[in-house]
């Protein structure tokens, strides 16, 4: 019994609140359809469980829904681990490359940065996920990316289970005219016949969970490049900044290259980093190994350049397609479509000829302000979101009028 308490804490029963929000009853709503159907279909109308067959097939449905719900909650309530309140450095000339959380009252430690939605410092911070209503980052990566990998297989199975216990089931009662195809579903199957009938709310339901499947495929499949952020030990954040420092470099024409600290060379070692046997990963997420040549706080260096330097705090965009604020965009490529962010961001209209200062972006997407007026003054209102990247191009004034002198290139 004390082990129980020991383990049942009050902060852990204030987790459970993450339950309450739309992408986890959205997520296991649409986990406990499918996986329920698919046992069903399978005993009563596919697979029997009397048959060898049968019996292996139901038990990998019950293994699919056993790992896809314990990698899910992993997720969800291990969570990414936090910045302590109050840390900082042990060396404490360290601060002067760190920058300084107001509402954490701590230093943010190397690869770390604050949610808004958490309202902590989150280690080695990736993004905020509406479907496990946490963040994505040091501790729950490898159960957050699994979930990803097995989700989808998961789904295929139970796809495969519908639409073959579709065809056996509707097989002997179609019929075809000249113009139609009937539907008998007062036929039987099978001999002898199902406990159940397969009739029209047996066949709805199935067809619907179906849907579900293929979709939630095709969705969580996507999302799978989070495997391509562990091979490059990199975080779509890190792929942001470093974007910024190879244009910061580019624009005062400095000798000098930005290399990624943390990417140690080899796909082999970046994956041991989160993927461990004990399911603990490396580390602990306060410090960071780093490749030959590199500094501990090589990013956090190149943050504060970034942070001190207002031309390349944010981008700045022209807007040269129109944008109608959509999701996922059909008109903007496949590309765009198929890799639409996976936050409850908003997305902002965009139309031609207006300006936008962007602050963050992935490969086909970018996050930043829309100046309501023509100026780009601080302080102006703005509206913020994401958009495509395709629909904008870098302002050209960057290029014609607002170059730096060059004594100040050669300074920084």
């Amino acid at each position: 019994m004390g082990t129980f308490c020991s383990v049942i804490k009050f902060e852990n029963l204030q987790e459970l609140k993450r339950l309450c929000h739309w992408g986890p009853i959205i997520a296991l709503g649409v986990i406990a359809i499918c996986s329920t159907m698919a046992m069903i279909d399978s005993v009563l109308w596919y697979w029997p469980l009397h048959t060898t067959g049968g019996s292996v097939n139901f038990i990998m449905l019950i293994n699919w829904t056993v790992m896809i719900l314990y990698n899910y909650f992993n997720a969800m309530f291990v969570g990414p681990g936090f910045v302590p309140l109050g840390w900082k450095p042990e060396i404490s000339q360290d601060t002067m490359y760190l920058q300084y959380c107001k509402v954490c009252q701590a230093y943010k430690a190397p690869r770390s940065h604050h949610c808004r939605k958490c309202n902590r410092c989150v280690m080695k911070m990736d993004h905020h996920c509406p479907w496990i209503n946490n963040c994505c980052g040091y501790q729950n990566h490898a159960s957050f990316t699994l979930f990803l990998l097995l989700a989808p297989l998961g789904c295929i199975h139970a796809a495969f289970i519908f639409v073959m216990t579709m065809y056996t089931q509707l097989y002997h009662r179609l019929s075809f005219g000249w113009n139609t195809v009937k539907i008998d579903m007062s036929a039987a199957r099978r001999d002898p016949l199902p406990i159940v009938p397969f009739g029209l709310a047996a066949f709805a339901t199935t067809l619907f969970a179906l849907g579900l499947a293929l979709g939630t495929t095709i969705a969580v499949g996507m999302l799978f490049i989070q495997m391509k952020i562990i091979l490059r030990n990199k975080t779509s954040i890190e792929s942001w900044i470093e974007e910024k420092a190879k244009d910061r470099i580019q624009y005062y024409q400095l000798d000098e290259v930005f290399v990624f600290p943390y990417d140690m060379g080899s796909r082999w070692r970046n994956f041991k980093q989160v993927f461990t046997w004990s399911g603990v990963p490396e580390g602990d997420g306060l410090e960071w190994p780093v490749r030959e040549g590199c500094h501990q706080y090589s990013l956090t260096i190149e943050q504060l350049k970034q942070k001190a330097d207002k031309r390349v705090r944010s981008v700045r965009y022209k807007v040269i397609e129109d944008y109608s604020g959509a999701c996922c965009p059909l008109n903007k490529g496949i590309k765009t479509f198929f890799t639409s962010p996976c936050t409850e961001e908003p997305r902002i209209q965009l139309q031609k000829g207006e300006f936008i200062l962007a602050t963050r972006g992935l490969r086909y997407w970018l996050y930043g302000d829309k100046i309501l007026d023509d100026s780009f003054i601080e302080g102006v209102s703005r509206i913020r979101g994401w958009f495509p990247r395709k629909c904008v191009e870098k302002c050209p004034c960057d290029a014609e009028t607002d170059q730096a002198p060059e004594g100040e290139k050669k300074n920084r």
